[in-house]
């Protein structure tokens, strides 16, 4: 078992910044995925961004792509979420999820998730 905790989300203005981080509870492995999804009140949970072990090419959904960024510290087991330029629309709960595989974009992939985080994004 893999235990996921978000943190970072907060209310912001339009055109601000977040970081969001999520720590996973034990080490994290070169086969392991990590990934960030949304959930905006009255809609479907979806894809931000993911990564995976060397952090290369990391997919983004196109609504987020050029504003957000997402790295990851193999050392602390943590993947961060870099958000720029943020829009009244990205506001959302946040989730970070685990996976043991190759990067994948659906939700159904994905093994662990976290509890969410709280972003709010003041127009």
């Amino acid at each position: 078992q893999v235990q996921l905790v978000e943190s970072g989300g907060g209310l912001v203005q339009a055109g601000g910044s977040l970081r969001l981080s999520c720590a996973a509870s034990r080490r994290t492995y070169s086969t392991y995925t990590m990934g960030w999804f949304r959930q905006a009140p009255g809609k479907e949970r979806e894809f931000v961004a993911a990564i995976n072990w060397s952090g290369t090419y990391p997919p983004y959904a196109d609504s987020v792509k050029g504003r957000f960024t997402i790295s990851r510290d193999n050392a602390k087991n943590t993947v961060y979420l870099q958000m720029n330029s943020l829009k009244p629309e990205d506001a959302a709960v946040y989730y970070c999820a685990l996976r043991v595989g190759r990067l994948a974009q659906t939700e159904s992939e994905y093994d662990y998730w976290g509890q969410g985080t709280q972003v709010t994004v003041s127009s």
